[in-house]
């Protein structure tokens, strides 16, 4: 998302920039993921973002949760992400950084929240590893609630909403699944809705323009009761549009439709948003052209077989120019470069010798 973090950044005109490591807290490498987001944000944005430490409310004392507050109010651009939103919550609530944070938004700053961080902006939260890994029963946790006195949205916000790292069950919907979904639903008070953000997606709600927008690959959902909304990537809408929408879902009133995505659920309301082009997911793209490859290869078309390649090799430099940076680009790299052994293979008659195929 480094395209969203340049955006972002410049709407500062000086940045005093922070990030966040309770989320990931409790974990054994905390020093790891601190020194991995600080090189990020120096090598791919050549910022120096400050690392402000604070992992647990009851053995930090007084001194430290006052400083730790005070660096938080300092800051005019707070990122925090990766790790347990549980964790998160209840090392914030008690410490009433919700009322820190509101204030960066009301001096004109950003916060800049995702993956677990972002499950704590909304009215609930999902406890995530509770539930996906503990096996707990599907229930809510209440959140920061950042999003409703900020945007008048009264929403739960779920990140990760395309996931599909089960493979061969459902991890959607940030690892809950449509069964958990539903059985969560089922829980949220009327007029409460659920804001889905795909991977690799940004929903960027501007305070002062009183907008909305989709940056990314992916898509952001509303939905209500079962019922979804998708608007793709360069959407932009009145954030009051988000809740207008989610009212409509939820009458269980025809939503006016001009848009939709062949091979998405969701739908665009007409004059609502600005449709975008939706990418193909990474994953998909690279098993269709792997598959066009081998069948090329099959049957000695080798101008088809290159063709698939060549488009693979767009597909990936593509997201490298957009910013991306996930497992599946790694694996498409290493697909791509094991496909031009496979043709050389066909090509020479065997493969190549360790010699010639070292640089």
């Amino acid at each position: 998302m480094t395209k969203v973090h340049r955006q972002l950044l410049k709407r500062l005109s000086e940045v005093r920039a922070v990030s966040l490591d309770t989320a990931y807290g409790f974990q054994a490498n905390v020093p790891q993921m601190t020194e991995k987001i600080q090189e990020y944000f120096a090598t791919s944005l050549r910022l120096t973002i400050k690392p402000l430490r604070f992992t647990n409310f009851e053995t930090s004392t007084e001194v430290e949760r006052a400083a730790f507050r005070q660096e938080v109010r300092a800051a005019n651009y707070v990122f925090a992400g990766p790790g347990s939103p549980s964790y998160a919550l209840n090392q914030w609530a008690p410490l009433g950084l919700n009322e820190d944070l509101r204030g960066t938004l009301a001096t004109g700053g950003v916060l800049c929240f995702a993956s677990a961080a972002a499950l704590t902006l909304g009215s609930y939260t999902v406890p995530v590893y509770e539930i996906y890994k503990v096996g707990a029963d599907p229930s809510w946790l209440t959140g920061l609630d950042l999003l409703g006195p900020a945007t008048g949205l009264q929403a739960a916000v779920v990140p990760h909403w395309d996931n599909a790292e089960g493979g061969n069950h459902d991890t959607r919907f940030c690892y809950m699944g449509e069964t958990r979904l539903r059985l969560l639903e089922r829980q949220l008070p009327s007029g409460t809705f659920i804001l889905g953000v795909d991977s690799h997606t940004a929903l960027i709600l501007d305070l002062d323009l009183h907008s909305a927008t989709v940056a990314g690959l992916g898509g952001v959902t509303v939905r209500v009761n079962g019922r979804g909304t998708v608007f793709p990537s360069g959407s932009e809408v009145p954030i009051e549009m988000l809740a207008e929408v989610a009212r409509d879902l939820a009458s269980g009133e025809p939503v006016d439709i001009g848009w939709e995505p062949a091979h998405r659920a969701g739908r665009i309301p007409t004059g609502r948003a600005r449709p975008g082009t939706l990418a193909e997911p990474l994953r998909d793209e690279m098993a269709s052209l792997e598959g066009t490859f081998i069948a090329a290869l099959g049957q000695a078309d080798s101008r088809s077989a290159v063709a698939a390649l060549l488009d693979l090799d767009s597909a990936i430099d593509a997201r490298t120019r957009a910013g991306e940076d996930s497992p599946d680009l790694d694996n498409a790299r290493s697909t791509f470069r094991a496909l031009i052994a496979r043709l050389g293979e066909a090509v020479g008659g065997g493969p190549p010798s360790r010699q010639a195929a070292t640089p």
